[in-house]
C-alpha cells in the first residue's frame, strides 16, 4: 500500500547508542515497510517503528540515498505483521483499486454511445 504518515523510529548505531528519529512512511505492506529518513541507517541493523497504538519490529535490507533523502527497506520480524485495523496511516492509497477504478472508468468511456448528430 502507498502511503503518507509520520513514525517515529528507534534503533541502535555501530557503537550501541540508542537512535531516535522521525520517518516518513513511504509504503507499507504486511511484511515490511520502506521509510524515508534523513541519515542512513546500517544494512541488518533492528529498527522500531512507533505509532500511536504499537509497534513494528524488523530489520534494515536496504539504504539507499535518492534526492530527497534516504530510503530504508524493512523487512519485519517473524510474527511481526501490519493490518489496517491496528495502524491506519493517514494517507493510504491501494494501487490495486486505483487501477479498478481507472479501467472502469475507461470501460464505462468507452459503452457511452457517440453523440447523435441532428
Amino acid at each position: 500500500m502507498l502511503c503518507a504518515d509520520l513514525v517515529d523510529i528507534e534503533w541502535k548505531d555501530p557503537n550501541g547508542r540508542t537512535r531516535r528519529g522521525v520517518a516518513n512512511l513511504e509504503d507499507i505492506s504486511l511484511s515490511g515497510a520502506c521509510l524515508q529518513v534523513d541519515r542512513p541507517v546500517p544494512l541488518g541493523t533492528a529498527l522500531h517503528i512507533t505509532y500511536p497504538n504499537g509497534e513494528l519490529t524488523g530489520k534494515v535490507k536496504y539504504c539507499v540515498f535518492r534526492e530527497i533523502g534516504y530510503f530504508l527497506g524493512i523487512e519485519f520480524n517473524d510474527g511481526c505483521r501490519w493490518s489496517q485495523r491496528s495502524f491506519r496511516p493517514q494517507h493510504l492509497l491501494d494501487p490495486r483499486r486505483l487501477v479498478t477504478r481507472s479501467v472502469n472508468r475507461i470501460k464505462s468511456e468507452n459503452e457511452t454511445p457517440p453523440p447523435s448528430i441532428h
